[in-house]
């Protein structure tokens, strides 16, 4: 029933609030039927429903919702996950909210707000997510406009493995005050278990804003601050999806181990779009933990409690806790049981303190640095929770019906005189077996996705395992029959034994599918020939793409190919388009705000 304001507030302003006055606009029907309506209602649910409609009482104008931005930068998707459960959370509570990514805003544009939740992850050593670079720069340099009277909270993202944990959340909380904002909660830095913290900071954060835009508000103290329950299979509930196939990619020969891998998907209701990634919850390979137990001398069904769970020590070694990165945070946490001088001295010598932890994991800090007696659970409060790795999906879930398709670069290498492995990509090569089951989540990414035009033409360049979301990208072009053109840049070492996926790149060219197909392999000559090498020998076909409107993506390596490509790129621009470096610069800048130059990078 639609109930108009001023028959709540005839209601509200009478002794006896289930009486419509006679002066009330409406037939005798409508009356009687808003008196049933309203019979069971108690005075402070009127008034709320008074409140809710926004009207004048006594002459005076009615409360009215406040406004909430929440404002996030997402690189793999977790701070985008958690602002969109922040924005629901604010609407349960009362506040008018915009929910807003950072490449889709600039700083100017927010001096209007009331109030304001930063949500924020930091890539790599300190920096930025992609898609908020120019956003950051912006609200970090000295033009940046005034946020003063603007009430604020942030929660930072990262990992305590990282040099810089957490810059990119201490950055805005610093610089909105520095604008003159008012900080209303304390800045939370989450680590990759962040679910805690997160509750804690939502809790606060939404309580100071509750407490601050009273009593000019019509904010339900009421309303519950917790956070959204999550779908059924998520990152706090995995799926055990079972593996069907796992296939060595690689030829005899071959100094790499890459492997394709097949999960069924049949009956978890889990959904994907490519672009996507799938994270993985690994476990921690036996002789990590027994090289863990060897050093402690622990009794492995020792039980332990892990917020408020109990297990053995050998099962939180094996599956909750992170035994291979070190961090400060850890060792700070260690050496207050160790009281060793020489690690005190090391935690604050930055320089030898990262000469430490590169290649080393739990085992060696317990050797080096040995506590007498040390209890299993003093030791499990140490370490923090093993973090899920994500990878992207190479496969297209039209084309595999409820399946999801992985290709992992298997990690193993010697440091320190022992013999090292990646966590994950070691647990997915050699630890379960086809019909044994991992526990896996999916991972949106919003920004690293097909044009919405099936007729616009893409470039992808997907060097080693890069090329996965690649394949998924042509498998549902392929499926749902898009007209656009499709090149792919693709390299490795060698030819003969590295070439990913070689028979069916071959198959899509032969089909017409791919349109064209550059591949670099390094150690093919004498000299190293990269993808940024092929791209600056196609220039002039490279630059006419994208001047009919082509969308550019890279995936791969961070640290030195997505540089050198991102270079080329520019270069290709400069000459191709006879512009200057800053005019090159700008193209390229316009190419990423319209959404036509997408990294999936790690």
């Amino acid at each position: 029933m639609h109930i108009t304001n001023c028959a709540v507030l005839s209601i509200i302003s009478m002794n006896a609030p289930n009486k419509i006055p006679e002066s009330a606009p409406f037939s005798p029907e409508q009356a009687r039927g808003l008196e049933s309506a309203f019979e069971n209602l108690k005075p402070e649910q009127i008034q709320w429903l008074a409140s809710y409609f926004g009207s004048k009482t006594d002459g005076r104008q009615a409360l009215k919702k406040p406004k909430l931005t929440v404002l996030y930068g997402s690189e793999s998707g977790n701070s985008e996950a958690l602002a969109s459960q922040t924005a629901k959370q604010a609407k349960q509570v009362g506040f008018k909210t915009d929910l807003i990514n950072m490449a889709d805003t600039a700083p100017e544009k927010l001096t209007d707000a009331e109030n304001i939740l930063v949500l924020v992850s930091t890539w790599g050593e300190g920096d930025p997510p992609e898609t908020a670079t120019d956003f950051h720069a912006a609200f970090m340099a000295d033009t940046a406009p005034s946020m003063k009277g603007i009430r604020f909270s942030v929660l930072g993202l990262g990992d305590t493995s990282y040099e810089h944990f957490c810059k990119m959340g201490k950055d805005f909380d610093h610089k909105l005050e520095q604008l003159g904002g008012e900080r209303v909660f304390e800045r939370a830095d989450c680590d990759v278990d962040f679910d805690d913290t997160f509750a804690a900071w939502l809790d606060g954060a939404m309580g100071a804003l509750v407490q601050a835009a009273k009593p000019a508000t019509e904010i339900s103290e009421s309303a519950p601050a917790s956070v959204v329950e999550p779908t059924q299979y998520s990152r706090k509930n995995p799926y055990p999806a079972q593996l069907k196939e796992r296939i060595i990619l690689n030829g005899e020969g071959s100094a790499k181990e890459t492997i394709h891998l097949e999960f069924d998907l049949e009956g978890s209701g889990l959904s994907y779009n490519v672009g996507d990634s799938l994270a993985v919850v690994p476990h921690n390979a036996p002789d990590v933990v027994e090289a863990v137990l060897d050093a402690t001398k622990l009794d492995s069904a020792t039980e332990i409690e892990i917020k408020g769970e109990k297990y053995t020590l050998s099962e939180a070694l094996t599956s909750q806790l992170d035994l291979t990165a070190l961090s400060k945070p850890v060792l700070n946490r260690y050496n207050e049981i160790a009281q060793s001088k020489d690690l005190d001295a090391l935690i604050n010598d930055k320089e030898a303190l990262l000469d430490f932890i590169e290649g080393r994991d739990l085992a060696d800090l317990l050797k080096a640095y040995p506590v007498q007696e040390l209890k299993a659970q003093a030791l499990v409060e140490c370490l923090r929770k093993l973090p899920p790795r994500l990878y992207s999906i190479a496969s297209s879930l039209k084309a595999h019906d409820e399946e999801v398709h992985l290709t992992v670069g298997v990690v193993r290498y010697d440091s320190h005189g022992r013999a090292r492995k990646g966590v994950c990509s070691t647990f997915l090569a050699d630890r379960i077996q086809p019909g044994e089951s991992a526990s896996v989540f999916v991972t949106p990414n919003k920004h690293f996705k097909l044009p919405d035009d099936p007729e616009t033409p893409i470039i992808m360049v997907g060097p080693g395992t890069g090329i996965a979301p690649f394949r998924a990208f042509i498998e549902e072009r392929a499926v749902s029959g898009a007209k656009g053109e499709n090149w792919l840049f693709f390299g490795d070492q060698h030819y003969q034994t590295d070439f990913l996926y070689q028979l069916e790149w071959q198959d899509y060219l032969k089909d017409g599918l791919l349109t064209r197909l550059d591949v670099a392999f390094s150690r093919d000559q004498p000299h190293k020939v990269y993808v940024q090498d092929r791209m600056r020998e196609h220039r002039k076909a490279i630059f006419e793409w994208l001047e009919k409107g082509a969308f550019f993506y890279v995936c791969g390596d961070a640290t030195r190919m997505a540089h050198d490509v991102d270079q080329a790129l520019h270069e290709i621009i400069a000459s191709e388009g006879n512009f200057s470096e800053a005019a090159a610069g700008e193209y390229v800048k316009a190419l990423k705000n319209d959404k036509r130059y997408l990294r999936d990078v790690y």
